[in-house]
């Protein structure tokens, strides 16, 4: 391994050791993904000092990379096991796309700008990371790889948008922050029940970019 790889795999035990762990992420897959996939391939260049630091990254087109630990807690809330097909709302750098492709058996990422789609499948394949990445609009979500044990999203919308829900397969899980841009947001865990209803519990309060739709906000 090359000082430089070294370096950055200690960053990344760094990370996860000092701003995950003693904030209560336990789940040990959620962890050991956060350790292995290289955050800093998926920021601009100028930001790769960075990269592992407590803190959003901007990436262009209004955009960021989540900051280490809220990343982490949503996958942590999502439950992905290894045979769950996932749908990642608002790909942006891909980040969460790999990492999501480290839990599940299949992933579905989708991003309305298609600058930062194309980017960012090129970064996933060129990291080997399997994740289907498509430009459109994420309230809508992605039909064609329905259904889905768990959707994230990254951005905030003012509720559930009704294609997600539809999409969800039974027992499934949605994470998304809820509220305003600009305003008020709360991440948010939605699991269906047997009758499809969407059982909600409060995470804690957040900052995300908004959720931009036919089924969230408008553009």
């Amino acid at each position: 391994m090359a000082d430089t790889e070294r370096e950055y795999e200690t960053q990344r035990r760094r990370m996860v050791e000092e701003q995950l762990v003693p904030r209560g992420i336990r789940d040990q897959r959620v962890l050991g993904a956060m350790t292995r996939v290289p955050r800093h391939e998926f920021v601009p260049e100028r930001s790769i000092p960075y990269a592992y630091e407590d803190h959003p990254i901007p990436i262009g087109d209004g955009q960021t990379i989540s900051q280490p630990y809220i990343v982490a807690l949503m996958l942590e809330a999502a439950r992905i096991g290894p045979e769950d097909a996932v749908l990642d709302v608002g790909t942006g750098s891909g980040y969460a796309a790999a990492l999501a492709a480290v839990l599940a058996h299949r992933v579905v990422s989708i991003e309305r700008h298609s600058d930062l789609a194309v980017q960012a499948a090129a970064t996933l394949e060129a990291l080997g990371n399997r994740v289907e990445v498509v430009t459109g609009d994420g309230t809508l979500g992605w039909a064609p790889g329905a259904p889905y044990d768990a959707i994230v999203a990254a951005a905030t919308g003012p509720s559930v948008p009704r294609a997600w829900s539809a999409q969800l397969a039974p027992g499934g899980r949605i994470v998304m922050p809820v509220g305003r841009p600009g305003g008020p947001q709360h991440l948010s865990l939605f699991t269906a029940g047997e009758d499809g209803t969407l059982v909600k519990k409060d995470l804690g309060s957040v900052t995300f970019v908004p959720l931009v739709g036919e089924q969230a906000w408008p553009g």
